[in-house]
């Protein structure tokens, strides 16, 4: 998983998605990356209370190479994710950190190195401390969607997408086909060759001009061109 996403952007995931009927599960757009830029690895949810020790005990149950994906719904006034969270993530052999609220400790974050992705920084810590909530390691919440272990996280300058990992394999293959005849088009226009004259646009407006009802992904999906999914 992770080695085939280092040729791929979440954009080609994306549009893989799209392809294979797989629901497009991004993180909103406030996700920015705050260290590490990309990450991929399956989902290991942990909903923060006030706590620190439902990441600790996150990282007891994960496997290596698995994402923690913070729930702080989304909280814009405290931070849930510091350096020493993110510091014995990589120890326990995580490959990134998403989190849905926000994360301190920027400095030393970035130089941990470990990927690391959040709605932004805040100085304070947690405010307040709540009881745990049931299956607090079982699912997280980002944005609208809700994580399981069942599902697997990407991310780099986008932001994080999220894909079933019994899709994933689907997924990628149709993110690299994507990903392949969109350099083939960026070639042909710095070779000269315009991008409608390879995707034959004026044999599009015709046919449109002809049948109102043609659209351009009908039109794409004829002659094989990517630019729209």
């Amino acid at each position: 998983m992770r080695t085939r996403f280092d040729s791929l952007t979440t954009a080609h995931l994306a549009d893989g998605c799209l392809r294979a009927g797989v629901p497009v599960r991004c993180a909103p757009a406030g996700m920015r990356p705050v260290a590490g830029g990309r990450l991929a690895g399956r989902v290991a949810p942990a909903r923060h209370a006030g706590s620190v020790d439902v990441f600790l005990e996150a990282y007891e149950l994960a496997d290596p190479g698995d994402v923690l994906v913070v729930d702080n719904g989304g909280r814009l006034d405290e931070s849930c994710v510091g350096d020493l969270a993110v510091l014995e993530a990589r120890a326990a052999g995580l490959s990134g950190v998403v989190v849905w609220g926000l994360h301190r400790d920027t400095a030393d974050v970035r130089e941990i190195g470990l990927p690391v992705f959040s709605l932004g920084p805040l100085p304070t810590g947690p405010l307040r401390l709540e009881p745990r909530p049931h299956g607090a390691l079982e699912s997280a919440r980002v944005g609208e969607w809700t994580l399981t272990r069942d599902d697997a996280a990407f991310g780099d300058e986008d932001g994080v997408l999220f894909v079933p990992v019994a899709r994933v394999a689907e997924v990628l293959d149709l993110a690299e086909a994507v990903r392949d005849t969109e350099r083939r088009q960026a070639d042909g226009i710095r070779a000269g060759e315009t991008l409608r004259g390879q995707l034959r646009f004026a044999q599009y407006l015709e046919r449109r001009a002809a049948e109102p009802g043609w659209t351009l992904r009908d039109h794409l999906r004829a002659v094989g061109g990517a630019i729209e999914v």
